[in-house]
């Protein structure tokens, strides 16, 4: 299954002592498929060296670069879905880049997404991916 999982979801995952630290560990263990673009990669980076520490952001930038279920997306076209924060729109352009099965967010400004039919992102929340992987 290939995921887009914005960096509200995935910096809070990193941590063992989070409750969503599972997300974390099944992304080490090959569970899913993790895609991102290298400005997904830049904010990954950013958030997490401001909330957890430069080494902590060195280290889960390493990793992702190492795990052989993370894809690398190049994505030729910008989209522009999202018009009340465009930095979100990287996250809509990698999943329709790569046909990710989901894209998940806790963040509503992606709630746009809903009404766009072509081309279909599935938008999903914490709460959704955690019941769609505990499933599969």
């Amino acid at each position: 299954m290939k995921l887009v999982i914005d960096t509200n979801i995935l910096w809070v995952s990193v941590s063992r002592r989070s409750k969503t630290n599972w997300l974390f560990q099944d992304l080490i263990k090959g569970k899913f498929t993790l895609c991102v673009t290298s400005d997904i990669l830049d904010e990954y980076a950013e958030i997490i060296e401001r909330k957890m520490g430069h080494k902590t952001a060195e280290t889960v930038l390493k990793l992702l670069g190492e795990l052989e279920n993370v894809e690398f997306v190049t994505k030729y076209f910008k989209w522009q879905f999202i018009t009340t924060d465009y930095d979100d729109n990287k996250f809509v352009d990698c999943a329709i880049a790569c046909n990710a099965h989901y894209l998940a967010t806790n963040d509503k400004h992606f709630n746009v997404l809903k009404k766009v039919e072509f081309p279909k992102v599935n938008v999903i929340n914490l709460k959704e991916l955690t019941n769609i992987l505990k499933n599969n």
